[in-house]
């Protein structure tokens, strides 16, 4: 491939990206607009019309923010690539004339200290504008340095050790991307180990399940379903936001389920049962089994295809990079590689939607069969309406995006399994 073929081709994605992103934000701000001044019928009785509009606004205000965001993040892909950004950057490093595993490492650590400070502003704007404006943030802005700085520091830490591994492998040996991903394979098992108890402590306090009805149901809906419980935690994440969740963390003997106090302050006992009674399906379907399955062939396929374009001098001149007589860019290779692969994967989002939207639908049947339906519909209502969830989005735009079904469908579905066991 010539370079400059090859310039042309990521622009073009670039464009294609970006008018779907305008043409699917533009469909949903349609979608919610046009149906704002009504609440659905099926949400009538226990939505009202004021949370409704507010819903709606509050997603507006979203969606016009990642507008904004999108094409932000275009500009700035477009200076660090084809306009030279990273080209000064790894000259500025001394790279192109001594490219030593720790320069690199500064360089690229150097290039994501950018990124992360030009995400800053919609981060706070976000933080303190949107989500205070709709009453959801709790952060405070010393609570959001501390945040920031200590998420840095991990990063710094951790980033730095995978980095040595993976840059060391790229001098070493003709097949380090085989064997880099390898290391990454271990390196994530780890940190999904160690996260419960040794990282997010870091940011959170963990208490365990007060003993009481919630615990009780939990403890009866897990035996039920055969499912082996290390622990039941309550996360203070009121401290940050008043949005509510649950979620599992670890594996083996790792393995807990975490409440968020917001969760537990908003929903009553069965709605609990019932929301986990969800999440157990995820498990017993093997649902996190196989996504982890496909986040291992992912990262295969990452790596052999940065093994295959880290040789090639059209990868680097196309993207604003004039090679020299150095023969190898290892740190260049995986910042332009991780930096332009989102522009020619964006198509993989509707597919990966899909199957997500399929995986809650089996665990919403799962559920229905060992918990409440009507409590785990009574639970999606009460948590629709507390994080000002749209319950109109355009079907092409959740279709595109959504990880969830609609609220109406989900409603629907359930109301459908309901009736099937009567």
């Amino acid at each position: 491939m010539q370079a400059h073929h090859f310039t042309f081709l990521f622009i073009s994605l670039i464009i294609l990206d970006f008018a779907i992103h305008t043409w699917l934000n533009i469909r949903q701000i349609r979608a919610i607009s046009k149906h704002a001044s009504a609440v659905p019928a099926e949400f009538a009785e226990q939505i009202s019309l004021k949370s409704h509009q507010r819903a709606a606004r509050y997603s507006l205000e979203r969606l016009r923010l990642s507008q904004l965001q999108l094409f932000y993040d275009v500009v700035i892909l477009l200076a660090l690539t084809i306009l030279g950004g990273l080209h000064w950057l790894y000259q500025a490093f001394g790279l192109a004339a001594e490219p030593t595993i720790f320069k690199s490492i500064l360089f690229i650590l150097c290039v994501q200290l950018i990124l992360s400070v030009l995400g800053l502003p919609f981060a706070i704007y976000k933080t303190f504008r949107l989500e205070q404006k709709y009453g959801f943030n709790r952060t405070t802005p010393g609570l959001f340095i501390k945040d920031t700085l200590m998420s840095s520091a991990l990063s710094l830490v951790l980033g730095s050790a995978i980095l040595w591994a993976i840059l060391y492998l790229m001098q070493s040996t003709e097949q380090w991307w085989f064997w880099a991903w390898l290391v990454v394979l271990v390196f994530m098992a780890v940190m999904m180990y160690i996260a419960p108890t040794w990282l997010m402590p870091l940011f959170n306090k963990f208490t365990p399940l007060d003993e009481g009805e919630v615990k009780d149901k939990i403890e009866s809906l897990a035996n039920r379903c055969d499912f082996q419980l290390s622990g039941l935690f309550v996360m203070d994440s009121s401290k940050r936001s008043s949005h509510g969740n649950a979620f599992f963390t670890g594996f083996g003997s790792n393995r807990r389920i975490v409440f968020f106090d917001t969760l537990l302050n908003k929903l009553g006992a069965n709605e609990i049962e019932a929301i986990m009674a969800h999440e157990l399906g995820h498990f017993k379907h093997k649902h996190i089994i196989k996504r982890l399955a496909w986040m291992v062939i992912g990262c295969f396929i990452f790596f052999a295809l940065l093994g295959y374009v880290s040789d090639k001098s059209w990868f680097y001149e196309g993207l604003g990079v004039p090679l020299g007589e150095q023969q190898h860019y290892h740190a260049l290779s995986l910042v332009l590689f991780a930096l332009v692969i989102p522009s020619f994967t964006f198509w993989l989002t509707p597919l990966n939607s899909r199957l997500s939207r399929r995986d809650e639908f089996e665990a919403d049947a799962f559920a229905a069969q060992h918990s409440d339906a009507n409590a785990l519909i009574a639970a999606l209502v009460k948590l629709y309406d507390d994080n000002a969830s749209t319950l109109t989005p355009d079907p092409i735009f959740s279709a595109y995006y959504d990880s969830h079904p609609p609220a109406i469908i989900r409603i629907q579905h359930l109301k459908r399994l309901m009736g099937a066991a009567a």
